[in-house]
């Protein structure tokens, strides 16, 4: 093995101790020959999570944070003690298959205009994750995806944008936007761009990252070739595919439907208001409106 670093995998941690040692002992069993630094930035979590890492795995470069500032506050910290020139940033629920990373680093050598790569997700159930796979969510994206237009036609290419159905899941593709709970990013990008938008807590920051790379002239590209396995929700616990083995209190979720919907007026207000402001309008109303119903809900539900 070369003594050169080849990437640096940066974990956010929240309150997932038996999670994140599934994920660090997924990671340390990877037959992927790569020199590998695994860095965990555990956000002042309030379970074992801390001790769990002392105990078990010596070789993680652990920082602890005394109080949480965000995920994008975390990423940022993680890349300054990030030594590779390629950051794979890994939520505590996502394990890679072997050589997933290996192939991810040698494509993203090959091509020099790639920012950022994502693999296949694959949920619990053995469903796709299809946030991993999406365009950018203009207001007439948006429309198709939450009036259902995009479920009810989920093969056209017209309504279901949001989903980019009509792409060939099994093969590498460009791609608008994938999520952090798999992403490898190229240190120069990240630099360039100054790092994450720390205005977002939580949900939002990736939507943010990935459109700022597009706009800086880089691809983002989907290896539907190559796996790893999503534990979706698990740290916030509003995720069904999850739900049964999240530990996230109700305080937990419920912050989490608020956070969910302060990024999409966050995001918008950055990128979007170039639209005349009827239409700004009426999607700020429905933000509103929607985090409205999904804290009620969570409420209701608790």
């Amino acid at each position: 093995m070369s003594n050169k670093l080849d990437i640096s995998v940066v974990i956010i941690n929240y309150n997932t101790s038996e999670v994140l040692k599934e994920c660090l002992t997924n990671l340390f069993s990877l037959k992927d020959g790569l020199n590998m630094e695994v860095i965990v930035v555990d956000n002042a979590s309030p379970d074992d999570s801390v001790q769990m890492v002392k105990s078990n795995f010596a070789q993680v470069k652990l920082i602890e944070q005394t109080q949480n500032k965000g995920l994008a506050y975390a990423s940022n910290v993680g890349l300054r003690e990030a030594k590779s020139d390629y950051i794979a940033y890994l939520g505590s629920d996502a394990f890679p298959k072997d050589n997933t990373l290996s192939q991810i680093l040698s494509y993203m050598h090959q091509h020099k205009d790639v920012g950022a790569v994502t693999p296949k997700l694959v949920l619990r159930d053995g469903s796709l994750d299809m946030d991993a796979h999406r365009a950018f969510p203009t207001p007439l994206v948006s429309f198709f995806k939450f009036s259902g237009l995009s479920t009810i036609f989920k093969n056209s290419t017209y309504f279901n944008k949001y989903f980019l159905a009509g792409a060939d899941l099994n093969s590498p593709h460009e791609i608008d936007l994938c999520i952090a709970h798999f992403m490898v990013i190229k240190r120069s990008v990240l630099e360039q761009l100054h790092g994450w938008d720390e205005d977002y807590f939580l949900y939002g920051e990736d939507v943010d990252m990935c459109f700022r790379i597009k706009k800086a002239g880089y691809k983002i590209v989907y290896m539907g070739n190559l796996e790893a396995v999503h534990y979706k929700g698990v740290t916030v616990g509003v995720r069904a595919s999850s739900a049964n083995i999240s530990k996230a209190s109700k305080e937990t979720r419920l912050r989490s439907r608020k956070n969910s919907v302060d990024a999409m007026e966050i995001f918008y207000k950055k990128h979007f208001t170039h639209y005349p402001k009827p239409i700004t309008w009426t999607i700020l109303t429905s933000v509103k409106i929607l985090g409205f119903l999904r804290i009620l809900k969570e409420q209701l539900t608790s």
